[in-house]
């Protein structure tokens, strides 16, 4: 827990609060707003990268004897993916209970290419998540943005990790792989991930029957880690409202690595008033990023926070795909979350937060080790933004999935309001953004000029389309069964 004791140091100039009330505040605070119980009785191991943690799933699943359970959200049709495809298959073939739950848009590239036949002929349930539908025509906007895997819900991993040859990388070839960070744990706390996994599973078909999901009396506990499970959907912002309460919390350290970071305005301002309150806090993005525009975005936000205090910094190699934070060395929280709208409010998302001495010693721990790979991002004196090419300035003293498409346009819409209205500086960070968006909207002005028709027909179609998807919804509502009195949707157990 976040809760002082009597013995640790406050910031200069905060007022001293009693103790008794602020513990209990938090332990009420922490259950509410992530919608998760804490869960004594679990054992964790921290895995690092794809050579730590594929290895450990494989053996995991090799270990199966009854379910395996994965809810990805890419799995590429390469080495990686075909080596997990080929093993899933053989432990479906021995009688083990395969189901697999990857997202539709997310692996968008295996439609057609035959990647599951294979698993399915094996006597696997393969589903996609939020495929397009006459039922919701938008819900392929919100993905299923998890990774997960259980088996014989006794054993669980969550993690930022999808299954691909770019999470390995290429010794041979000078490719590094990608930086990034899952955690396998036993105990309890397997029982939520497995019902996260179910939850996710009915909505794509047919439910599991409530016997197969296990519950926390019935798993023993393995070790002495309290954590919670957070499973997110697009109705609901547990892991948002988390965050913010950290951030508030936080005393003395607050460390975060980030994707995509494209937070909002409230969790940013909530960064900066702790690094002026005295807390470190550090944010490790990446330089290169998979993602460019997004990268892109994120600079553009980086001013208001260094102004503050927040220490940023991007990684050298080639991609750090880890969402992770670690809080006053007693807060860890690992998982699929990235700082940005999309995940916060519009995807199905799954973190664990671990509230635990030693698995945060070892996250900050990580967390220096990493900053040896990546450059500071720091002001001149000029007030501009540049990297700190100095490698010695890693552990100087602290001072200084609605769709990312949405997302992106409401952080776009930040910059070119600052530009318009004058309300703040701009930098060269922001340039890229404000040519971006100025192309694009002279591109849409100069199709209107010309081409008034095509938008109003195009116009005019969008509309068309959302209303009969509407009526057939709404008609399927008063017409059809009750989807609330039956516990069959009507989904087969396949989707290819």
């Amino acid at each position: 827990m976040l809760t002082p004791t009597p013995s640790e140091p406050r910031a200069k100039g905060r007022r001293r609060l009693s103790l008794r009330p602020r513990r209990l505040l938090t332990d009420d605070a922490f259950q509410r707003v992530a919608g998760a119980p804490r869960l004594p009785g679990n054992r964790l191991r921290v895995l690092r990268d794809a050579r730590e943690n594929y290895p450990a799933w494989i053996a995991a699943i090799e270990s199966a004897r009854r379910t395996v359970h994965l809810e990805m959200y890419i799995v590429h049709n390469d080495g990686a993916g075909r080596r997990f495809r080929d093993l899933l298959a053989e432990k479906a073939r021995s009688g083990v209970e395969v189901r697999v739950l990857y997202d539709w848009f997310g692996s968008l590239r295996l439609i057609g290419s035959g990647m599951w036949k294979p698993l399915v002929a094996a006597g696997a349930a393969v589903r996609a998540a939020s495929p397009p539908s006459l039922d919701g025509p938008l819900g392929w906007i919100s993905r299923d943005h998890r990774k997960l895997l259980t088996v014989d819900g006794t054993l669980a991993f969550i993690s930022g990790l999808c299954i691909g040859d770019a999470w390995l990388g290429d010794l041979e070839r000078g490719l590094a792989r990608w930086r990034d960070t899952g955690v396998q744990f036993w105990g309890p706390a397997v029982a939520d991930a497995e019902a996260a996994f179910a939850a996710a599973w009915a909505l794509a078909g047919r439910p599991l029957a409530p016997e197969e999901v296990p519950r926390r009396e019935d798993i023993p506990p393995a070790g002495d880690v309290a954590m919670r499970v957070i499973a997110t959907s697009p109705d609901t912002a547990g892991l948002y409202r988390m965050d913010l309460l950290i951030a508030a919390a936080a005393r003395q350290r607050l460390w975060l690595t980030d994707a995509y970071f494209m937070a909002t305005v409230s969790y940013r301002q909530a960064l900066a008033a702790a690094a002026r309150d005295g807390v470190d806090v550090r944010l490790l993005v990446p330089h290169a990023s998979d993602i460019e525009w997004i990268a892109n975005v994120s600079r553009t936000m980086y001013r208001s926070l260094l102004e503050a205090g927040v220490r940023i910094f991007e990684w050298n190699g080639p991609m750090v795909h880890a969402k992770t934070a670690v809080a006053d060395g007693r807060w860890t929280r690992v998982g699929s979350t990235n700082l940005n709208l999309s995940s916060w409010i519009g995807n199905w998302e799954l973190d664990v937060a671990i509230e635990d001495a030693g698995v945060a010693k070892e996250m900050e721990a990580m967390y220096l080790e990493d900053l040896e790979g990546a450059t500071e991002i720091v002001l001149t004196r000029r007030r501009k933004v540049r990297p700190e090419r100095s490698a010695g300035h890693a552990e100087r003293a602290a001072g200084g999935s609605t769709s990312r498409v949405l997302a992106e346009t409401a952080r776009m819409g930040s910059v070119v309001g600052a530009a318009v209205r004058g309300h703040r500086a701009l930098g060269r960070p922001e340039a890229s953004s404000l040519v971006t968006m100025a192309v694009v909207l002279l591109a849409l002005a100069l199709i209107a000029i010309l081409l008034p028709r095509t938008v109003a027909y195009t116009l005019g179609g969008l509309l068309a389309a959302t209303a009969a998807f509407l009526l057939v919804r709404g008609l399927r509502l008063r017409f059809g069964p009750d989807p609330a009195e039956s516990d069959d949707a009507a989904a087969g157990d396949s989707d290819v």
